[in-house]
């Protein structure tokens, strides 16, 4: 019996040492009463206070290992706690005591569960052990010292006899002798016991027909070996038949006994009972390696069946289903963790009715993650019906607190021969691949794509290195010309940020400013592009007092949606053209127009305070978001930047008429607005030209160069210039 908890609770503010203490005193009042030790009770609770303290730092251990739990229970069995009901007020206390004053937070509750049963499992096994070893040792020893003093010489056969009787009869294991042949002459009482009370049935058998079908090959062998005289004995764990069919596991050590001239003679067999420990370690096994809520195998079974999957013969295959429900969140947060709880219950039951073929299983990896697993030659056609199943059977509503929810799915399907894989490579290759598939709306499952795994590895590493490569100034700007068109001057120039990657080379703002959006990192590299910007504008102006450019030229800064949300943007912005000492109106930032659709004016807000300050505002490109016209009336922006879809139609001959015609009217529009038209895309002569005739202003695309270092933009001058 585990004794009640004292009344001062862990809740205490006493410090780790002191709950250990109490762990300590807690173990001694349970175990104490139940123990033949030398020691006083205050002596055996500092002897249990250190082995707390193993127990403790096993259970916060970085790298878990239960070995210390098994010297912990030899150590019970050396201060002669060898009575098996100490064992069990021990993992009472353990049970119910160790996480509550030992425990740690640095380990999620689960983990914490987990390590706990191993440590149980593990003590057990070690005071079952020491204890076997003890009690084998002594009575092995006892009963060798009768079965020799009955070949003693005749004057000494009567005490002989009684000392072997009173061995034979009260020894607390099990022993039997028999002959060469294997028939039973003499059985204990506690042997009879063990198979079921009658010594008739003992003794009416032969050692050769005990045999159980979990028998290993090594029994057979060692039996032989010992019976022609070619070992003293062997030790090994076996299983029996008792009478009424049920099974009966031993520890059982066979010796063989010779005469006095050293022919085999007999053999001696010494059983210790361990059907009860073997049930109490498959408990503690399963309860380490499945799931406490689903009753589903857990992420530590599941990587194990996938390790020995993935260790079979070269044309083995296997196919791995990683499932995530889809919305499971919100049901969770709306209807509370108890019903989500239950709902994630009926989806296991739902589906372990799905995986029940051969070499197929399911599992929980934890919160709402499951997979399924099927193994052997058919696999690559098995595995998308599995997935097809698993989609049938969450289609059915789930009824909860009188009502009705639907779950979805999303599987990432892994298929192949499993020569050359590994379990966290192909458990990750299925994440990537149900994310792919959540990506593309859920309810449904993709296949593994080398490729597609491959990006998606590239874009998390890109998204990890991106805080250090700001830090490592591996960031660069490329300044594109922006061109008048009416003399080709040059206006101005738009700066595009670069990455310059250790492995991947030159990046452009399409591989990694979603990513920096996504990470928050979008702020801070914004402002670096923004006032790099504003210093090249400025060295640009001191570098032409004599307007090599054709008038005051302008750098074009883009702004993310992320950036227009930031507080800081004005201050940020007006801080950095004070300290350059650039005029307001010699920076242009660029929005795009989905970023403006239906904003309200909160957003529009910033963008106003610049625009009066005298900071241009383009609105980057227009005509690809669906936005009203008439809202150009409302949006504080001087220019519009075309989109370059709009001139792909004048790169052939004759340009298509539809094209001129909507741009006329766009840039009508905008002049009647008093604002200034941009074309992007501009890659021809024959483009420029039509875009003059239209009216628009200026013009950037690779017919008058690509974006490149800032001294391009002074070259390109003085060649228009002469």
């Amino acid at each position: 019996m585990v004794p009640e908890q004292d009344e001062d609770s862990p809740a205490d503010p006493d410090g780790p040492e002191d709950r250990l203490r109490r762990f300590a005193t807690i173990w001694s009042r349970a175990v104490f009463p139940a123990t033949a030790t030398p020691l006083t009770r205050s002596e055996f609770e500092r002897h249990l206070l250190s082995l707390a303290r193993e127990l403790k730092e096993a259970l916060h251990a970085r790298h878990f290992d239960a070995a210390p739990a098994h010297r912990v229970g030899a150590a019970l069995v050396a201060a002669h706690c060898t009575d098996p009901d100490a064992l069990g007020r021990t993992l009472g206390v353990v049970d119910s005591y160790l996480m509550l004053y030992c425990g740690t937070d640095d380990l999620p509750a689960d983990e914490s569960r987990a390590r706990c049963s191993r440590l149980q499992h593990t003590l057990a096994t070690g005071f079952a052990q020491a204890l076997r070893e003890r009690t084998l040792a002594e009575q092995e020893s006892v009963a060798r010292s009768a079965l020799a003093a009955r070949r003693d010489a005749e004057e000494a056969l009567h005490a002989t006899e009684v000392r072997f009787r009173a061995v034979f009869e009260g020894a607390a294991i099990g022993i039997g002798i028999a002959d060469l042949e294997g028939r039973v002459l003499e059985v204990n009482d506690t042997l009879t016991q063990m198979f079921g009370g009658l010594e008739t049935h003992v003794r009416s058998r032969r050692v050769g027909e005990w045999i159980h079908p979990e028998d290993s090959p090594q029994v057979c062998r060692l039996h032989g070996e010992l019976v022609r005289g070619e070992r003293e004995h062997f030790r090994i764990e076996k299983a029996f038949f008792r009478n009424d069919s049920t099974v009966l596991w031993t520890n059982l050590t066979v010796s063989l006994l010779r005469d006095a001239e050293g022919v085999p003679q007999y053999q001696l067999a010494l059983m210790e009972d361990t059907t009860e420990r073997r049930l109490l370690n498959l408990r503690l096994r399963y309860e380490a390696t499945h799931d406490a809520l689903t009753g589903l195998p857990n992420r530590t079974l599941f990587f194990e069946r996938l390790d020995k999957t993935l260790a079979a013969g070269e044309n083995a295959r296997f196919g791995l289903c990683y499932l995530d429900l889809d919305g499971f969140k919100a049901i969770n947060d709306s209807l509370g963790h108890s019903s989500g709880d239950r709902l994630l219950v009926e989806v296991a039951d739902r589906l372990q009715s799905c995986a029940t073929g051969s070499g197929q299983m399911v599992a929980r990896l934890g919160g709402d993650e499951f997979v399924a697993l099927t193994t052997g030659h058919t696999a690559q056609s098995e595995v998308a019906d599995l997935a097809s199943r698993i989609l049938g059977v969450l289609a059915t509503p789930i009824r909860l607190d009188g009502r009705e929810f639907t779950v979805r799915g999303s599987i990432g399907i892994v298929e192949g021969p499993v020569a050359g894989r590994g379990a966290a490579e192909v458990l990750r290759s299925a994440d990537i691949t149900m994310y792919r598939a959540k990506a593309a709306g859920g309810n449904r499952f993709e296949l593994a794509d080398a490729e597609a795994d491959a990006r998606a590895i590239t874009r998390h590493g890109l998204t990890t290195a991106l805080p250090a490569a700001l830090d490592r100034g591996e960031f660069f700007i490329e300044y594109q010309p922006l061109v008048h068109l009416h003399d080709g001057t040059v206006h101005g120039a738009e700066a595009l940020v670069r990455w310059l990657h250790p492995q991947h080379g030159v990046l452009g703002p399409d591989r990694f400013i979603a990513l920096a959006e996504h990470t928050g990192l979008i702020v801070p590299l914004g402002r670096w592009v923004l006032e790099q910007s504003v210093r090249q504008a400025m060295t640009w102006q001191r570098e032409s007092p004599g307007g090599v450019f054709g008038g005051p030229m302008r750098v074009n800064v883009n702004l993310s949606p992320a950036q227009l949300h930031h507080p800081g943007l004005v201050a940020d912005t007006v801080e950095v053209l004070e300290r350059v000492g650039l005029p307001p109106s010699a920076l242009c930032l660029e929005v795009t127009e989905s970023a403006l659709i239906g904003a309200d004016e909160d957003l529009l807000k910033p963008l106003r305070q610049l625009a009066e300050m005298g900071v241009h505002i383009a609105l980057d490109d227009f005509g690809t978001g669906y936005s009203n016209l008439a809202n150009l009336r409302r949006l504080p922006v001087s220019v519009l930047k075309l989109d370059r879809s709009f001139t792909q139609g004048m790169q052939q001959h004759p340009a298509d008429p539809v094209d001129l015609k909507i741009i006329e009217g766009i840039v009508s529009l905008a002049h009647s607005l008093d604002l200034a038209v941009t074309v992007e895309g501009v890659e021809t002569g024959a483009q420029a030209d039509h875009l003059r005739r239209l009216g628009c202003d200026t013009g950037q695309g690779w017919y008058y160069a690509r974006p490149g270092p800032p001294d391009q933009l002074h070259v390109l001058s003085l060649v228009d210039a002469s």
